[in-house]
Formats: C-alpha cells, sequence, structure tokens
C-alpha cells in the first residue's frame, strides 16, 4: 500500500534526464506531483504523459515530475518525443530505491507502480492516485490535487 495523504513526502535525490541531481526537499515552496511510471514507451505511460503534456490547463505552478527505473537516456528520449514540460527522474541504481520509499515497489515485476503523490509547498503528501499497471491515471484528478 502507497504513502497516505497526510504524511510528510520521503526526500531523495535522482539524476534528471540531462544527468543533474534533482533533490526533492530543495523544491519546497512549491506543489510538486511525483508520478511514479513503470516503464518509459509502454502503452499506458506514453497515453498517460502525452495527456499531461497536451493538456492546455496550467499545473498552477507546480512541478511535475516522472520517475523510473529506465536509464535517464530512455527518459531523455521519451521527453524529447513527448515534448513535455515534465522533469523525468532516473531511479536507476539502486534500481527502484525511491520507488521503495514510496511503497510502490513491485518486486516480482521489478518495476515501480503506477502512482501520483501530489505534495504541497511544505512537502506534505495531499494526494496519493494509485492505479494498476494497465489502467491510465486521471489527470483531472491531478489538476485539481495541485489547485487544492
Amino acid at each position: 500500500m502507497a504513502l497516505e495523504a497526510g504524511t510528510p513526502a520521503p526526500d531523495f535525490t535522482l539524476n534528471d534526464t540531462d544527468g543533474n541531481a534533482v533533490t526533492l526537499s530543495e523544491l519546497r515552496g512549491t506543489p510538486v506531483s511525483l508520478n511514479f511510471l513503470p516503464a518509459a514507451f509502454s502503452g499506458v505511460c506514453t497515453k498517460w504523459f502525452t495527456a499531461i503534456a497536451e493538456d492546455s490547463r496550467p499545473y498552477v505552478g507546480a512541478r511535475v515530475i516522472g520517475i523510473s527505473v529506465d536509464k535517464k537516456s530512455s527518459l531523455g528520449e521519451f521527453k524529447r518525443q513527448l515534448g513535455a514540460d515534465v522533469t523525468f527522474l532516473a531511479d536507476f541504481h539502486p534500481k527502484g530505491e525511491v520507488a521503495r520509499l514510496y511503497d510502490v515497489w513491485l518486486d516480482q515485476a521489478g518495476i515501480a507502480g503506477r502512482a501520483t503523490f501530489v505534495t504541497d509547498a511544505e512537502g506534505i503528501i495531499r494526494d496519493v492516485d494509485q492505479v494498476v499497471p494497465l489502467e491510465t491515471p486521471d489527470v483531472d484528478r491531478l489538476i485539481a490535487s495541485l489547485s487544492a
């Protein structure tokens, strides 16, 4: 079971697609949407992040982050093909470490489950949307959570 709303978001540092370290606690002061994806380029992940990239609504000043066990080079190509204004982070080594912190790691599959955690500016989880692997998360719910 994923972490629940009302709990502090566990801090972590991962590399983005350009090799820059991104630390969650350094983003305080801004709402953040942490979106765990099982695999870049899968049909559902592509549909999900295409919906985020093409949505014309503003993300209420929030930072939208995708986290996957894919290598940063694969995530960089995924981002390029989507044209998404999303920061993608590689939870590659040790594999799934951050997914385990958020209790969304699927050990038998060796991937993160599909889940979104919306944090407020103080780093408290305000909403959790965890769906089964073949289901696409609700972008409308993401927007509503960031707006709250």
